[in-house]
């Protein structure tokens, strides 16, 4: 049952192609518009035929007419064509003359002159036109009445016919044909481009669609999907990354936990619960910061980040965020350039962003940390100097990748885990700005973070 179902099922698909869809579409209104097209033509074909039939006998009556009247009625003109078809009738009815093909025919119907009506008489059961004109004499009034056969009309019409039937169809199907090649082509591209998506798996980002020639839709869709396919292998990328470095972070705090809590077990003459408990809880904290990163990071990722924006004065965060620094370490802070600046953003995020730069100065400079902050047109401007040993040149747009420690930052007791200025990154382009790394007139490095300043 399921095998002669399939074929079904596929034939069904097949018909509901965009190909077969698009040629039956497009076939059946042409085939519409020429088949009322030759039902018009026809019909012109003969009004306009009979037209002419009606006139040549309207010619052909007042030709009579004339006749007589040059007689004034003593003589009527001999009728040698035996297909014609002609009467004269004089005032009282009576049949005055008639042509040869009449006779043994019987009369022609009764007609007022200047009418026409179409007949049907016996000679060969064919359809006439007929015309009714004056005569004038002096001898009375007569009628001419003139019948001519529309049987050469027919035989126009049936030949126009025969050959619309014919070549009707032929023309359909040439056009039938031609839609069927032209958008089989046209969809071609795109039948490469599904077969190729089809084998790509998420172990095969790398492989990209056919792009045709030209700038058309289906070349842009695929440069589109290509971009896409781009897109996605980056990710990837960085998701397998991340997901190495921070397995690779987190087993660091793990991994010295255990250790020290086996050192505790196996030689507890060596330790103490206090220095124990001290290990743990900075390991601990170390951890959970690490933790705490990685979530903003993720939520960054997924657009998912809270945000409570309002007006934000930076320069009491820089205040603040330099008073913590002097209690903290014993490295000069310099807050002697900090002019006012006001912002709209996150408090809780740009006090991170702050607390992030100021740490990573700390933790470079030899003896000096100098905050620099000042309203440059539309804009507010945060420098971070340090007098450390810089930054490399072609390391400066590296430092604000995720995990990136510089050689002389390798250890992570004194770079970190290298997700600080990261954070940095994401909460200055959730705020619109910009952050970069230069050198520092200090001789160490400078962090520039520019954000839209919020008008009065």
């Amino acid at each position: 049952m399921s095998m002669a179902a399939d074929p079904l099922a596929r034939a069904r698909g097949s018909l509901g192609t965009v190909r077969v869809r698009t040629t039956v579409g497009a076939t059946a209104i042409v085939g519409i518009a020429l088949l009322l097209g030759a039902a018009a033509l026809v019909a012109a074909m003969r009004s306009t035929l009979t037209s002419e039939v009606r006139s040549v006998a309207r010619l052909r009556a007042f030709g009579v007419a004339e006749a007589i009247e040059s007689t004034d009625g003593k003589a009527f003109p001999e009728f040698n064509d035996e297909d014609e078809l002609v009467e004269i009738v004089d005032a009282g009815g009576q049949l005055a003359g008639a042509s040869p093909a009449l006779k043994n025919q019987g009369r022609l119907p009764a007609l007022e002159p200047g009418k026409t009506v179409r007949i049907r008489v016996a000679i060969d059961d064919d359809e006439f036109i007929a015309v009714a004109v004056n005569a004038t004499t002096t001898r009375g009034r007569y009628k001419v009445i003139v019948a001519l056969s529309l049987l050469e009309v027919a035989d126009a019409i049936g030949v126009v016919r025969r050959l619309l039937l014919i070549g009707l169809p032929v023309l359909l199907s040439l056009v039938a044909l031609t839609l069927w090649k032209v958008v089989g082509r046209a969809l071609a591209p795109v039948e490469a481009i599904r077969s190729e998506v089809d084998q790509i798996s998420s172990t095969e980002l790398r492989r990209r669609v056919p792009e045709p020639a030209g700038n058309d839709e289906i070349s842009r869709l695929a440069s589109t999907m290509n971009r896409m396919l781009g897109r996605l292998e980056d990710a990837q990328a960085r998701q397998r990354c991340f997901v190495s470095d921070a397995s690779h972070e987190l087993r660091s705090p793990v991994a010295s936990i255990r250790q020290h809590a086996e050192v505790a077990l196996a030689h507890p003459e060596v330790t103490s619960t206090a220095s124990l408990a001290e290990t743990v809880l900075a390991e601990n904290t170390r951890l959970q910061t690490l933790v705490e990163d990685l979530l903003l990071l993720a939520k960054a990722d997924e657009k998912t980040l809270k945000r409570a924006y309002r007006g934000i004065d930076m320069d009491d965060l820089v205040f603040a965020e330099a008073g913590r620094l002097r209690s903290a370490r014993k490295t000069a802070v310099s807050t002697n350039d900090v002019g006012a600046g006001r912002v709209l953003g996150d408090l809780s995020q740009l006090q991170r962003l702050i607390s992030n730069l100021a740490d990573n100065a700390a933790k470079h400079a030899r003896s000096l940390v100098r905050f620099h902050l000042c309203e440059r047109g539309d804009t507010v401007v945060l420098y971070v100097d340090d007098d450390g040993n810089g930054i490399p040149v072609d390391q400066r747009g590296r430092i604000f990748e995720r995990f990136v420690r510089l050689d002389a930052a390798r250890d992570r007791e004194y770079g970190g885990s290298g997700l600080g200025l990261a954070i940095v990154a994401e909460i200055v382009a959730a705020h619109g700005g910009q952050v970069s790394a230069a050198g520092s007139p200090e001789g160490g490095a400078r962090i520039e973070v520019t954000l839209p300043r919020l008008a009065d």
